[in-house]
This record gives structure tokens, sequence and C-alpha cells, in this order.
């Protein structure tokens, strides 16, 4: 049995529901919302659908008991009408993601979940270290979809430049799912060839490549108001990964021990979430960004006086 569970079912929770049931890789779904209306809809819009599909999905809602044999949970709830007039900074979810994991951790804790907890909640890096902080879940067992969705980006963006599939372009985005994240060009080949190689005879300016597939989200919310569909997919591609003990190597906001937070960063996927961390000979300049992305999630972080309080914590311990 191959069970789920969405904590948070607005647009980036329905599009993970909608694609786990139209691709028949969950057996069993649970849908988690305060809107019960919308998780009831969400619910029966699934069900009707799966009238025209090929495989099942025990679909249930807004039972958090459910969670004590799930094996994978995503946190995706949040505010996403705080990034209107956010310029730019996903930071400006950080009051109400804060909220919203102090309501739902020891709910989370007291269903005994042991499972992998992926979180798509923004900003990333922050929220997903404070879930993880806030459940005693191990750093194993949590982790963001961080930078695996800029990657992706910055794949789409260098690919349309070389007139060449995606999935031909290889390397990673690393550091903060925000704007203090860098391209490492010394990872980024197209077609298996190093792309600093390429630089001089397809007259690249790799700053704006840089720079477009950063904003990539902000000019999808620009349009519709919020991203899902690539989100979703990545969010769903990581489940895969620790289903099939596929040991991937993927670029998500993981723990480092070496500086203290969760930040985006090449890690192996597998059955128990981050089965390692994967650590690539980067340049100086870009050890140097990789410096400064983490030091701006951990400054930002401790600027909130209860980044994690103590009535929380206490309500964890109580619970363990």
């Amino acid at each position: 049995m191959r069970k789920y569970a969405i904590i948070g079912v607005g647009h980036v929770g329905a599009t993970i529901a909608y694609t786990l049931v139209c691709k028949g890789i969950a057996d069993e779904l649970i849908l988690i919302d305060t809107n019960q209306a919308k998780a009831r809809a969400e619910q029966l819009d699934l069900q009707d659908a799966q009238a025209r599909l090929d495989s099942r999905t025990i679909i249930k809602i807004n039972d958090y008991s459910e969670l004590t044999d799930t094996d994978i949970l995503f946190i995706t709830s949040g505010n996403i009408h705080a990034l209107d007039h956010a310029s730019g900074n996903r930071w400006a979810e950080f009051e109400y993601t804060k909220q919203i994991v102090q309501s739902i951790a020891p709910k989370v804790k007291a269903t005994g979940f042991n499972g992998v907890a992926i979180d798509t909640m923004n900003p990333c890096d922050a929220i997903t270290h404070y879930f993880q902080r806030a459940t005693g879940l191990s750093r194993q067992q949590v982790f963001g979809t961080g930078t695996f969705l800029d990657t992706a980006r910055m794949q789409k963006v260098v690919a349309e430049t070389f007139d060449c599939d995606p999935k031909n372009i290889s390397g990673y985005v690393y550091g903060e799912h925000g704007e203090s994240q860098f391209t490492a060009w010394s990872t980024v080949q197209v077609n298996g060839i190093p792309i600093t190689d390429l630089v001089k005879s397809h007259h690249l300016d790799l700053d704006a490549l840089e720079a477009e597939a950063r904003h990539g989200g902000w000019a999808v919310h620009s349009g519709k108001g919020y991203t899902s569909f690539a989100i979703a997919t990545c969010a769903v591609k990581l489940s895969e990964a620790v289903f099939a003990n596929a040991r991937l190597a993927c670029p998500v906001s993981a723990y480092s021990e070496k500086y203290g937070t969760y930040v985006g960063q090449p890690a192996i996927i597998g059955k128990d979430g981050i089965e390692s961390v994967t650590t690539l000979a980067l340049t100086a300049p870009e050890q140097h960004k990789f410096q400064n992305s983490a030091n701006t999630i951990i400054d930002k972080f401790h600027a909130f006086d209860d980044v994690l309080p103590d009535n929380l914590v206490a309500a964890a311990r109580k619970q363990a």
C-alpha cells in the first residue's frame, strides 16, 4: 500500500492530489484542510475523475489519525495572497506558514507519523526547518522541494538558448529557494558539454540566464496569481524517488551540518528520505555564494523572536 497525505489542498496541494490520482501511484490519499468544504469538493472531484482512469485511489479527508501509517506527507499550506505585493520576497509568507506549522505540528506529532515529509511551503528552507524542529522528526525524514524547481527553471532557460530538450541540461541551482539562490555553472552541462566551454562560442550571458531562472516563479505568479503545475510535478517526482528507493540525486532543501540550516543542495533521495548530501567541487566564488545564501536563511530565520515558541516545544515534548 502506497499511502499519501496532503495538508493544505489549495492550488499546490490539489494539483499534487490530481497528479497522484491520475498517475495511479497512490493507493490511499488523505486530504487535510481547514476548509472542510474545499477538502470535500476536491475529494468528490477526484473520485468522479477515477471513473475514467485505469487505477483506483481511496480518498479520505480531514482525519489526522490516518497519518499514523502514512508513508509520505506533503505540507503544502500557505497564504498565496501574501505574495501579491511582496516584490519577489517569499519571506512574506513566513508569518502565515509559521502559524500553520504551530497549528499542525502537534497534531502530526500526536499521530506517531513516522514516514517522509516533503514541504512545499514558503519560505521553503526556513519553514522546512521549522516544521522539522516542531514535529521532532529526524532531519532525514523531512526535506523541502527547495531548488529542485529552480533547477528545472534553469534547465528550461538554458535549453531554450540551445534549442534542445531541458532533460539534456544537467547541473544544479544551490542555496535558498528565493532571491539569494545561484546557479552553480561549474556543474551545468549541455548535451554532456560543460556550459563554461560554450560561453564564448554561443555568446552566453550567464548572469542573464541565472536571473531569468530565478525570476521564473514570479513570471508565473504575475500572470495567474500562483504557481502549481511545476511545483506539484517536482513534489510528486521526489515522492516517487522515496517509494522506489531510487537513490536519486536531486537539489532539495536538506539540512546542512556545515551551515546549520536547511538549504538547497544536491542530496540522494531514497526510502528514508535524505540518504546523504552530495558535496560537489564548487568553484571558490560558488562556495562564497553558497555560504552567503545559507547565512541569508539563518539571519532571516532567527530574526523572528518566536522561531520555535516555548508552548510549541512543550506540546511536542508532552506528546513524545
